[in-house]
C-alpha cells in the first residue's frame, strides 16, 4: 500500500508541476485531478486514516468517501480523453453527461450506505454481508461504474497508443494495460458480489488475487502516465551531468587562455541578481566556456606557429597543441608581441560542434596531464 501511494504521489507531483506551467490545459487538468482523487483515496483506505474518519463522522464514512473518490478518479480520467478529442465542443458535452452519470451513481451508493446500520456497513469488501441488498448494491454499483469508465479509458488509450511513436507509445501501452487490468479486476469483483449476494462463499485466495491485481494495475497505470516525462527528465539529467563534467575537464585550457586574454571571459548581461543566477547554470557555463576557449585559441594562434611556418591553417595533434600553448602563454607573459596574424585551427575530429568540444577537451586533458 505504501509503495502504491508513493507511486501515485510521484505521478501527482509531476502533473501538478505541468499544470502550474499550463493552467488552461483542460486535458492536463483532468489527469491531474484524476491522480489527486486517487492519491487522496488511499490515506482514507488505510487503517489509521479510516479509523480517524470513522471516529469523527461515524463508522463506514471512510469507506464511502473512498469509493466516491474512486468514482471521481475514473470520471476525471474519462474527461482527459474527452477534452483531448478532435471535436472539443462534443467532448465537453459528453463530459457533462458523464458528470451527471457519476453524480447519480455517487448519490445512489451514498443512499445505500446510509440506509443500513453503521455496524453492518463497517466491514471490508471481503467481510461484508452481501446478502443485504444495500451492501451488495453499494459494492456492485460502484464496481460496475468503475468497470465501465476504466473500460472506456482502456479503449481510448489503446487507440492513441497505436497512433503514437516511441517513447510516447510505450507510456501509453503501459497505461492501457494498467487500465485494462483494473477494468478486469472490477468486473471480477462485480461477479464476486453477485455470487456472494446469493449466499455462496468465494475463496479468500481469489479475493486476495483480485486485490493484488488492482494494486499492480494501478502502479502500472501511474508508471505509464509519468513514463514520457520521467524519461525526458532522465535524458535532461544525463545531459546536465555531461555538461558539468566537460565544463570541469575544460578548466586547464580555459584557465590558460583566460589568463592570457581576460577580455574574452564573458560576463552576465547585467548586474541584476536574476541574470547572475542564470549565468551560474551548468548549461550556460558550459556553452560560455566553449565560446571563450575558441575565442582564446584564435587570439593565441599567432604564437602557436613555429619560426618560418607560413601555414594558413594550424593542423597539429592535441599533445603538440598543448605543448605549443604552454610555450605561447610564457611568451605572452613576457610581453612578446604577436608575430603574425591569427590563423584558424583545423578540426581534426570533424567539423560539427560535438567534434569541436571533443578536440578542446583533448587539448585540455593534455594540459592537465603535463601539469
Amino acid at each position: 500500500m505504501e509503495l502504491l501511494l508513493l507511486g501515485l504521489l510521484a505521478a501527482l507531483v509531476w502533473k501538478l508541476y505541468q499544470w502550474k506551467r499550463s493552467p488552461h490545459d483542460a486535458p492536463l487538468r483532468s489527469v491531474t485531478l484524476c491522480l489527486f482523487c486517487a492519491a487522496l483515496s488511499y490515506p482514507v483506505a488505510m487503517p489509521g486514516g479510516a479509523s480517524g474518519v470513522d471516529t469523527v463522522a461515524g463508522h463506514g464514512t471512510a469507506k464511502l468517501i473512498q469509493n466516491v473518490l474512486l468514482l471521481l478518479t475514473v470520471y476525471f480520467l474519462m474527461c482527459f480523453y474527452l477534452y483531448s478529442a478532435a471535436d472539443e465542443e462534443a467532448g465537453r458535452r459528453r463530459a457533462r453527461r458523464e458528470a451527471v452519470l457519476v453524480g447519480v451513481v455517487a448519490v445512489a451508493i451514498t443512499v445505500a450506505a446510509l440506509s443500513v446500520p453503521h455496524e453492518v456497513f463497517a466491514g471490508s469488501f471481503s467481510t461484508a454481508d452481501m446478502t443485504i441488498p444495500q451492501i451488495a448494491f453499494f459494492y456492485g454499483g460502484a464496481g460496475l461504474y468503475l468497470m465501465y469508465a476504466l473500460g472506456m479509458a482502456f479503449r481510448w488509450t489503446r487507440r492513441y497508443a497505436r497512433m503514437s511513436r516511441r517513447p510516447h507509445s510505450t507510456g501509453l501501452w503501459m497505461t492501457a494495460v494498467g487500465l485494462g487490468a483494473m477494468a478486469v479486476a472490477c468486473a471480477i469483483r462485480a461477479v464476486i458480489v453477485a455470487v456472494r449476494s446469493a449466499d455462496v462463499d468465494v475463496p479468500h485466495l481469489l479475493m486476495a488475487a483480485v486485490a493484488f491485481l488492482l494494486v499492480a494495475s494501478i502502479l502500472l497505470f501511474a508508471a505509464g502516465v509519468t513514463y514520457s516525462g520521467a524519461r525526458a527528465r532522465i535524458s535532461s539529467l544525463r545531459l546536465w551531468l555531461q555538461h558539468r563534467r566537460d565544463h570541469r575537464r575544460l578548466s586547464p585550457l580555459w584557465e590558460l587562455l583566460a589568463e592570457a586574454y581576460p577580455d574574452n571571459v564573458l560576463r552576465p548581461a547585467s548586474s541584476a541578481a536574476l541574470d547572475r543566477w542564470r549565468a551560474r547554470g551548468v548549461h550556460r557555463r558550459y556553452h560560455r566556456r566553449i565560446v571563450e576557449c575558441r575565442d582564446g585559441l584564435v587570439d593565441i594562434s599567432p604564437y602557436l606557429l613555429d619560426e618560418g611556418d607560413d601555414s594558413t591553417v594550424l593542423n597539429i595533434d592535441s599533445a603538440e597543441l598543448a605543448a605549443r600553448l604552454r610555450r605561447a602563454s610564457a611568451r605572452i607573459e613576457k610581453g612578446v608581441p604577436a608575430p603574425r596574424r591569427a590563423v584558424p585551427l583545423a578540426m581534426a575530429l570533424g567539423s560539427d560542434r560535438e567534434s569541436d568540444v571533443k578536440q578542446l577537451i583533448a587539448v585540455s586533458d593534455e594540459l592537465r596531464a603535463a601539469a
